[in-house]
């Protein structure tokens, strides 16, 4: 039997011939990432292990960007033992305010996921790097710290779940749609430590934005990690960000797969998870009428200028609901000045959003944006369980920027389509 895209890079990496799913390998690692919720616990594991130095300083990646800027006493606690780590250890990739970023947004606008690499971080929507045809999951804190020590990570080989996309979207639609449609299709354990493998004649019609988010949000599937077939667009994106080395893997014709599943993309219709889980979805047309009291737009899955082009298409020379709050996160100081020289940031203040410095804070529930009890927000984010975002008696709706712009606008979870004629 062939090989997935995920089993070639990690029997490559694995110095291996072939691997077969359920195998345990031990793989070398091409970038490690922690943050400043999961990197201070595994710096703490790092010293335990008693080696001095990590193993290669270009090859790890520190972004204190969950509570940053610093929300309290412990976080500013947490964030200056990363500092004083990373000073120490001279890590070549660590970002703090005023060059930061939220992490998975960050590290491929900064060239340091490619095609073929095998990346781990302290955080569970690493499998974002996927969309650049990389193998990306995210591991615990210990994992993080052997890594950062050894240079290797263990493995068992996930099977995997090809996803075959063909058509082009509907306006109004993004990958956030695709995603989302995909994650209610299946569930939210749909695809438990597998790999979600996109391929097919459609995903030409993804912009790399569209495929950063799909891969985001494979774990909400339960995915081990999610990865797209390199592509031009791939390697355009890939030539104008990094200087890296790379390999391209592609799956081979007798590849085994748990199930194929065949998608247009074309019948997509925008789509909304409601509470309290990602599968919980309808699209815009069986939504009802759902008031809400905030909107989020940004954040690892959609806060890249995409996003916000086309919140502010919808946005443009309109006026936010009174009883709506609505906060913008532009997701890296790149993307921020971006929108700014476009003239974005300026539709979003004279439409009565507040707009923030790169931050996590509100997706977790950590600051910026928390909800009290009985409140419902509309969220770009990629979580939606109870409590995530506040009080645990309050509610968020995943949705795409464009239908976070326009509910923004009504007050009640609304299509773009109502509010642009």
């Amino acid at each position: 039997m062939g090989m997935t895209m995920t089993q070639k890079i990690l029997a490559a990496h694995a110095r291996l011939e072939k691997v077969e799913p359920g195998q345990l390998i031990m793989a070398d690692l091409d970038l490690i990432l922690g943050n400043d919720v999961t990197a201070p616990v595994a710096i703490r594991e790092f010293d335990k292990i008693g080696t001095e130095w990590v193993y290669d300083k270009a090859k790890v990646a520190i972004v204190p960007d969950h509570f940053t800027p610093n929300k309290d006493i412990k976080s500013a606690e947490q964030c200056k033992l990363m500092r004083e780590f990373a000073h120490h250890q001279e890590i070549e990739n660590y970002f703090e305010i005023g060059q930061m970023g939220i992490e998975h947004a960050l590290i491929p606008e900064k060239g340091l996921a490619v095609p073929g690499d095998v990346i781990i971080g302290a955080d569970s929507h690493t499998c974002t790097y996927g969309a650049l045809g990389a193998f990306s999951t995210g591991v615990g804190s210990t994992d993080m710290a052997a890594g950062m020590a050894s240079g290797q990570g263990w493995f068992k080989i996930p099977e995997a779940i090809r996803f075959n996309l063909k058509g082009k979207l509907q306006p109004w639609v993004s990958g956030k749609d695709v995603i989302l449609h995909i994650i209610g299709m299946i569930g939210v354990d749909g695809a438990l430590y597998q790999s979600m493998e996109f391929g097919g004649e459609g995903i030409r019609n993804l912009t790399m934005d569209d495929r950063f988010t799909m891969a985001n949000m494979a774990i909400e599937a339960g995915a081990k990690n999610g990865i797209f077939e390199v592509d031009e667009q791939t390697l355009d994106y890939v030539k104008e960000h990094s200087t890296k080395e790379f390999k391209v893997y592609e799956p081979d014709k007798g590849a085994r797969y748990t199930r194929v599943i065949d998608i247009d993309i074309s019948e997509i219709r925008p789509t909304i998870a409601f509470p309290h889980l990602p599968d919980n979805t309808r699209t815009i047309d069986e939504v009802g009428e759902i008031v809400i009291d905030q909107v989020v737009i940004g954040s690892c899955t959609n806060g890249r200028i995409e996003d916000l082009r086309s919140a502010a298409r919808v946005l443009k020379g309109k006026k936010i609901h009174s009883e709506v709050r609505t906060i913008i996160f532009p997701a890296t100081q790149k993307i921020y000045l971006q929108a700014m020289r476009e003239g974005l940031l300026e539709i979003f203040v004279e439409a009565g959003a507040a707009v923030s410095t790169p931050t996590c804070g509100p997706c977790l529930g950590g600051h910026m944006g928390i909800l009290a009890r009985g409140e419902r927000a509309v969220a770009t984010t990629n979580r939606n369980f109870v409590g995530r975002m506040g009080h645990p008696e309050s509610e968020v709706y995943l949705a795409s920027p464009a239908v976070a712009a326009a509910s923004a606008i009504t007050g009640r979870i609304s299509s773009p389509e109502e509010v642009v004629k």
